[in-house]
């Protein structure tokens, strides 16, 4: 792994939630706004990086931005929709 804390801790992170851990991918970028991190993962794990009301995605978010403030970096997370995702979708009942 690189030496990048920010995009190792998110997959660290996310891998340990997801139930597909080997199709977290995490590209990382930087410009003068500071570190995009854009995260992609199965699609089937999405609820679980999202979570209720979005409470797990905000959650990851604040994480990130203390290993950003520690790191002299303002870090922000960019979650990809992936093809095929259930998120957003209301299943009847």
């Amino acid at each position: 792994m690189s030496n990048v804390p920010d995009k190792e801790f998110l997959e660290f992170l996310v891998k340990s939630i997801v139930d597909h851990s080997d199709d977290v991918k995490v590209d990382r970028k930087v410009d003068e706004m500071g570190v995009l991190l854009s995260l992609r993962v199965n699609p089937q794990d999405m609820g679980q990086v999202v979570g209720r009301q979005g409470a797990t995605a905000k959650a990851i978010r604040s994480l990130l931005r203390i290993v950003g403030i520690k790191n002299n970096a303002r870090v922000n997370l960019k979650i990809e929709e992936p093809e095929g995702s259930t998120r957003g979708i209301s299943h009847g009942e």
